[in-house]
Formats: structure tokens, C-alpha cells, sequence
């Protein structure tokens, strides 16, 4: 017995490291978003079979658990022959750099290595002897079950995710399922491991395995049946029912100039082509009828996102940045749903003005909505869709509060109907503000008055009331030259429409040669004998304001109200903001670790008479119905799962999804 010890002791620490590294490591974490419809895995899904060189590897995690790491490590560094120093680094590099081991591949076990380590798997209960202990209780092993990938050129660098053990003992019906499991039995507190190693600190592993797709779960809050102002039901009579998401998607070029914030990400979840199948595979399960995006890259959105859309039935609409910008936004829809009516691209971009000098664009669509022929003759109000992602500088919130305007007199222009009405509106995007801000605010309830706000104030997102000199709005926010009212409308749709055309006169029109601008000499006239050498003379008795009574009406002068702007589309948001049963606030995206909110739906519906600001799913008939939305997470359920990006969500943003319902007129 003292001689297997021994034998025991003497083995290299490298090879010994190695073997066990390899051993921990090789049943590596594969992860993909897969939309699936039972409880079973079929095709590359399937479970890979045990093989003779995986039950040795479980055997020696089996032993390595029941002996105790701490012991293993400090016998080695008692040893002759065994370098403590070596012993860290080898262990810091295990723990450090879990992704760089191999992935589940039999043949990386050589026949030394395996002899190495079935010798120690021999040995019989040497640490009790040689250290006098007792021996541990045996425990159990987790059971791993590996699941073999199969990438495609189009998914190259999807396969491999070195991650944290998942635990998914079941399959069932969810956005994010995981493709490998691995169901470890939870600890005692008091029988945790602990690495006693200098400048390692105390490693504590999880109590608890927690799998990603129970940790980002997002329940599906359904409105449909709860009742509305008047005690009706949504569900009441025929409704055109359709769902909407908004997502950003971030661009990878945006990615890449901005990379300090994405350290927390292995670089292999921030591959645009493993990022791409996950937002793929997050659109085919939603499977929403109408898709607004942000932050498309441009070469992506036509060699990828487009031709994709394309095949699973959209019909897209992409507006990109002005100037050098390499991103967008576009909007898809699928035209079984809905007919095309119009699009406008909306620029922000105004040459000569440094308060609309930036590259941010937007895109609205008119679509008609398409009734199943079985409803007979009836009929359905357009909709009109806005999507856009504003400026993001904290302290620029008047440059985001002119871009909002021009955006609004759009969505004004273009869901105008003919008897001055709208018809309903959605406008969604990243507009890079948090709720209950001024601009937010103003979406909402139509009105902010901004005159003497610090500009920094306006979206909410950071403070900087500390600054000496801080740049404050002041009234007008926009030059008149901007032909937008304080309405946020175009003034073209503000003058009033003449019935018919004015005729005059001869006589009329020949009392202009003699008036005070026909008799002034113009600048740079070529002198011309006996043409443009006399000045005409005035007729006797013509009075100077002869036509002053009879000049045309001037174009009306519209009042612009002091430090004020205004909007009448009567916008409420999907999403309330707080999560009540958490306790905490919505999150849709993660900058730099702190969770916050700058995504957002908005649609046209009168809110109910109590004005409650809690819970806005409550609106008047005659108006878009809120019948649904995905739920949003907390600041911490996102931490639990390290941020975004993640291995199942592969933007910095969460998307937002609701249902919408649309009152069937009948003739």
C-alpha cells in the first residue's frame, strides 16, 4: 500500500494536471436557440452514445470528487519530486481558462495519458492511510449526456460555448433550449470545495446549477380576456389580430469600435455568424407579422438578414444612416398580413443646422391590413408603423428632442386620414431614453414644456448637474426654417386649403405699374436709352397705398408657443416599466453593467378615465387593443446569466413583443 503511494506521489504534475483537466473539460457546453415543438430532441439534437472512454472519464471525476481536490493538491505539493509552483499555475489555468480545453473528442485521450490514469484510478483509498483521515462518504457523480453539432458554412463559428454547467434535466416548449444537460446534485453548504491556493482566493463553486433558459425565462402576459373601460371583453366581436416586435440587434461594427464593453463575452458568442443564427432562430420561434430592427449593418442586412427575412415570408424596408454611418434600421412585414401603402424614410440629418447634425434616420410605414375572405364584406383601418433609433449622446437632449419632432410630423403626415383624424399608430425603437423622462414624457402625454432644462435632462440618462456650465434648451428649440410647427406637424398641412383659384382682372393687375416696387430702380440694371434712363411718373392723384387694401392675404402667421412643444397622437406604452412580482424595474438592455430601459413600443390608445399610470393594457374601443406582450427581466436575472450579449441572447438589447388587436368595420 505504501508503495502505490508512493508510485502514486511520483507522477509527473504536469501529466497529472493535464489528465484531470481533460478530463473535467471534455464533456464541453454546446448551446443554440432551437424552436421546438414537443418534448423530444431530433436530428443534430440527438444525444450522443457513452462510449468506454467517457464512463473512464466520468469514473475519475467520480473519484476526484469522493477524494477531495484539496487533498489530491496538497499530497502533490508534499511530494519530492512535485513543484507547488507548477501545481497553481496548472490549477489557475484550468480555472481561468475553461474555454481553451478541447471539445468532446475521444481520440484527445492517448493511451499514456489513459494508463496514467487508470493507475490512479487503481490505487485503494490512499489518502486516509498516508494523511490519517477519514475517508469521505461516497457521492454520487453527475450524469453528463454531450451532444454532437453540426455547423454549416453559414454557421461556422456556432458550436462551441464555454460556459457554465446548464441544468435541463427535461425539454420543453422554449425560446432558448439547450442542446446538452448536465443535472448535478446540489451540495451541502458545509461540503462545498474550497482551492485553499495563494492569490486564487477562495473559489466557491454554485449550490446550484441554474440552466439559461429557466434563468432568462420571459412569460408571455396575455390581456385578451380582461375587461376594457366600458366592461367589455377584447376578445367581443371579429378583431385583425397581429403581434410586433422591435429589436435592436447590434451592429457588429458598432460592436467592434465599442469593444471595452462587451469583456465580460467570450469571444466566440460575439461572432457575427454564431449571433446571426440566434437572431435567426429568435425570429423563426416569435414569429411576429410585422419586425422592427435597429442597428443593421448594412453589408449584413443585404447578404443575410434580407434573403433570410425573405424566405420566411417578410417583405423589408431598410433606411441607413446618413453620412458614413454603416448601420439602420429597417422595417419587415409579411404581406399575407398586410398591403404596403407607403413608405417613408426619415432623415434627421440638416445641412446647416447644428442642432440636426446627426446621422439618425427613421422609416414609417402605411400598411393595410388584409381581412380573411370569410369575414365578408368588411373592412379594417390602416396602421401605421414608425420605427427609429435616436441619438445616443446623455447630453445632447435637444438634438433628440428636434429629431423626435421630425418623426412625429411624419407619423402626422402619413397616418392623416381624409377627415383630419389619425388612424393607429406604432411607433417603436431604441430611443435612448429611460421612463418617466422629459422625452418620454412627451411621447406620452403630448406636451413638455423645455424652456430652461438642462439638455443633459431631457432622456434621463445620466446626471450632470455637477457640470459648471450646462447647456440649456432655450425657445425656439428649432428655427421656423425647419417647416415644422410646435405641433410637431409640417406647416404645409397647417394653412388652411383655398376652395378655388383667384382671378384678376386686366384693370387690377395694370394698377401694379405705377406702385412703389415697380418705381424703384432695380440693382444692376443695364442702363438702356430711352428704356432704363427715366424713372416712370406717378399719375396725379395716385395714392401710394393704392393697393394695400387689395394685395393678396398674407400667408398665415402660425403662433409658436413659448418654451412649449405639443403632438396629438395620442401615444401609451406597451410596457409598464416595473416588474411587480420581482420587485424591481423592467431592463432591455445592460450598458456597461447597470440595467436599464431606452426600448420601447408605443401605440395610439386613449388611456382609461382613472389615469391609471401603472397598468396602461386598459383603452377605449375604436383604437389599437394591447392583447399581449412578452414579459421583460430584472437587472439581476440578466447578472445570473453574465450580462448581455449571452449565449442565448446575442444582442446588448432584449426584444420587445406584444399583441395588438384592430377593430373589423363593417359596411
Amino acid at each position: 500500500m505504501i508503495a502505490s503511494c508512493l508510485c502514486y506521489l511520483l507522477l509527473p504534475a504536469a501529466r497529472l494536471f493535464r489528465a484531470l483537466s481533460d478530463a473535467f473539460f471534455t464533456c464541453r457546453k454546446n448551446a443554440l436557440l432551437a424552436k421546438s415543438s414537443s418534448t423530444q430532441v431530433e436530428g443534430s439534437f440527438a444525444m450522443a452514445p457513452r462510449g468506454p472512454d467517457q464512463e473512464e472519464c466520468e469514473g475519475l471525476l467520480q473519484q476526484w470528487r469522493e477524494e477531495g481536490s484539496s487533498q489530491v493538491l496538497s499530497t502533490l505539493s508534499e511530494g519530492p519530486l512535485v513543484d507547488k509552483g507548477l501545481a497553481q499555475s496548472s490549477l489557475a489555468l484550468l480555472m481561468d481558462n475553461p474555454g481553451e480545453q478541447d471539445a468532446v473528442s475521444e481520440d484527445k485521450w492517448s493511451s499514456r495519458q489513459l494508463s496514467d490514469l487508470r493507475a490512479a484510478e487503481n490505487l485503494e483509498e490512499p489518502f486516509p492511510e498516508v494523511l490519517g483521515e477519514e475517508p469521505l462518504p461516497e457521492v454520487e457523480g453527475p450524469v453528463w449526456t454531450a451532444v454532437p453539432m453540426q455547423t454549416g458554412p453559414q454557421y461556422a463559428d456556432c458550436a462551441a460555448l464555454p460556459m457554465g454547467a446548464l441544468a435541463a434535466e427535461q425539454w420543453e416548449e422554449d425560446p432558448a433550449v439547450v442542446a446538452w444537460s448536465i443535472a448535478p446534485e446540489p451540495m451541502p453548504q458545509e461540503e462545498a470545495l474550497i482551492w485553499p491556493f495563494e492569490g486564487l482566493g477562495q473559489l466557491q463553486p454554485p449550490l446550484m446549477e441554474i440552466p439559461y433558459h429557466e434563468i432568462l425565462w420571459r412569460e408571455w402576459e396575455d390581456f385578451s380576456t380582461q375587461p376594457d373601460a366600458q366592461g367589455l371583453e377584447a376578445g367581443d366581436g371579429p378583431q385583425f389580430q397581429f403581434t410586433l416586435m422591435s429589436y435592436n440587434i447590434l451592429a457588429q461594427d458598432l460592436m467592434q469600435q465599442s469593444s471595452e464593453l462587451y469583456l465580460h463575452c467570450h469571444p466566440d458568442i460575439l461572432n457575427w455568424n454564431y449571433r446571426f443564427a440566434n437572431l435567426m432562430q429568435e425570429f423563426q420561434h416569435w414569429d411576429p407579422d410585422i419586425l422592427c430592427l435597429q442597428e443593421v449593418q448594412e453589408d449584413h442586412y443585404w447578404e443575410q438578414l434580407e434573403p433570410s427575412l425573405r424566405m420566411m415570408g417578410f417583405t423589408c424596408f431598410y433606411k441607413r444612416r446618413t453620412g458614413c454611418k454603416t448601420d439602420g434600421c429597417a422595417v419587415c412585414y409579411k404581406p399575407t398580413r398586410f398591403r404596403l401603402l407607403c413608405a417613408s424614410p426619415v432623415e434627421y440629418f440638416r445641412p446647416g443646422l447644428e442642432l440636426l447634425n446627426r446621422d439618425n434616420v427613421g422609416l414609417v410605414l402605411l400598411l393595410q391590413p388584409l381581412v380573411p375572405e370569410g369575414l365578408g364584406q368588411v373592412s379594417v383601418a390602416p396602421l401605421c408603423v414608425a420605427n427609429t433609433h435616436v441619438l445616443y449622446n446623455p447630453r445632447r437632449g435637444d438634438v433628440k428632442l428636434a429629431q423626435m419632432a421630425i418623426l412625429l410630423a411624419e407619423v402626422d403626415k402619413v397616418a392623416r386620414l381624409s377627415d383630419g383624424s389619425h388612424c393607429p399608430i406604432i411607433l417603436c425603437g431604441d430611443l435612448n431614453s429611460v421612463p418617466d423622462s422629459p422625452l418620454y414624457n412627451f411621447i406620452r402625454d403630448g406636451e413638455l414644456q423645455y424652456h430652461g432644462m438642462p439638455a443633459w435632462k431631457v432622456s434621463g440618462q445620466e446626471d450632470f448637474s455637477h457640470q459648471l456650465y450646462q447647456r440649456k434648451l432655450q425657445a425656439p428649440l428649432w428655427p421656423s426654417s425647419l417647416g415644422i410647427t410646435d405641433c410637431c406637424q409640417y406647416i404645409t398641412f397647417c394653412h388652411p386649403k383655398r376652395s378655388e383659384r383667384l382671378q384678376y382682372s386686366r384693370d387690377f393687375l395694370l394698377r401694379f405699374r405705377f406702385c412703389d416696387v415697380a418705381c424703384q430702380r432695380p440693382v444692376g440694371l443695364v442702363l438702356i436709352e430711352g428704356v432704363t434712363d427715366t424713372k416712370p411718373e406717378r399719375p396725379a392723384g395716385w395714392a401710394e397705398s393704392v393697393l394695400e387694401e387689395d394685395t393678396l392675404e398674407p400667408e398665415p402667421v402660425l403662433p409658436r408657443t413659448v418654451g412649449t412643444i405639443q403632438h396629438c397622437l395620442h401615444l401609451t406604452s406597451v410596457y409598464t416599466h416595473f416588474l411587480p412580482q420581482h420587485g424591481r424595474p423592467e431592463v432591455t438592455t445592460m450598458p456597461l453593467g447597470l440595467g436599464t430601459t431606452v426600448d420601447y413600443i408605443f401605440f395610439s390608445a386613449e388611456s382609461c378615465e382613472n389615469r391609471n399610470r401603472t397598468d396602461r393594457r386598459l383603452c377605449q374601443d375604436g383604437t389599437l387593443k394591447l392583447l399581449g406582450r412578452l414579459s421583460l427581466l430584472s437587472e439581476e436575472i440578466l447578472w445570473a446569466a453574465n450580462g448581455l450579449p449571452n449565449p442565448f441572447c446575442s444582442s446588448d438589447h432584449l426584444c420587445l413583443l406584444a399583441s395588438f388587436g384592430m377593430q373589423v368595420i363593417a359596411p
